[in-house]
């Protein structure tokens, strides 16, 4: 993956918290691909590969960043509900 440069600027407080340059590119970066990924812009899949780990560990970093995976109105819910209960009666009937 070829990388490109980018100028920022931040406010000196936030340097003065002692964040290595290696630090927020990689929060910067993180920012922006959950951002994309919340945004329905790009895949789970895409998201991973963009920040260079596992679909399962991007599933982690979702759950300790407090995004939900899968964002299902409670209508949508039931219905998902439904049709596994569904499926498990076909298979034990």
């Amino acid at each position: 993956m070829t990388d490109v440069a980018l100028e920022i600027h931040l406010s000196r407080p936030l340097l003065d918290l002692g964040i290595s340059r290696e630090d927020i590119q990689q929060r910067i970066q993180e920012w922006l691909v959950l951002s994309l990924f919340t945004d329905e812009r790009i895949s789970s899949g895409k998201a991973a590969r963009l920040l260079g780990v596992s679909r399962l560990d991007f599933l982690a970093l979702l759950r300790r960043r407090g995004i939900a995976y899968l964002d299902y109105s409670q209508d949508e819910w039931a219905e998902e509900v439904e049709i596994a209960r569904s499926l498990r009666l076909a298979q034990t009937g």
